[in-house]
């Protein structure tokens, strides 16, 4: 079954198949903020070493499958949305494991 979207998306896809959207292109002063930030969030110029239980990092590499990332890139991108306040909580579509983790987390 197919789900419906929510009506701004309808709205969107409506305005584009009818022509009523214009693509907006980003001045020099934009582009070179918005390469400047990539740069910045891209330099890696430390290493650091974590100790996770095994269950824990199995969870990690089958959600970075999921994603489609590698589970380093996964980790590193959930860090660093934790310290730039940008991190959400997603549902995975993973089974949670046997050790009841997951039941006191509902419990909480």
């Amino acid at each position: 079954m197919r789900k419906r979207r929510p009506s701004y998306e309808e709205q969107i896809a409506n305005d584009y198949e009818n022509g009523r959207l214009q693509s907006v292109a980003p001045s020099k002063a934009d582009l070179k903020r918005f390469k400047e930030a990539a740069r910045a969030t891209f330099i890696k110029d430390r290493r650091v070493n974590v100790r996770l239980s095994s269950p824990d990092l199995m969870d990690i590499q089958a959600r970075a499958a999921e994603e489609g990332v590698p589970y380093q890139t996964l980790i590193a991108s959930v860090l660093h949305k934790f310290v730039t306040g940008r991190f959400t909580e997603k549902s995975s579509r993973l089974t949670t494991r046997s050790s009841g983790r997951a039941k006191r987390r509902r419990a909480a």
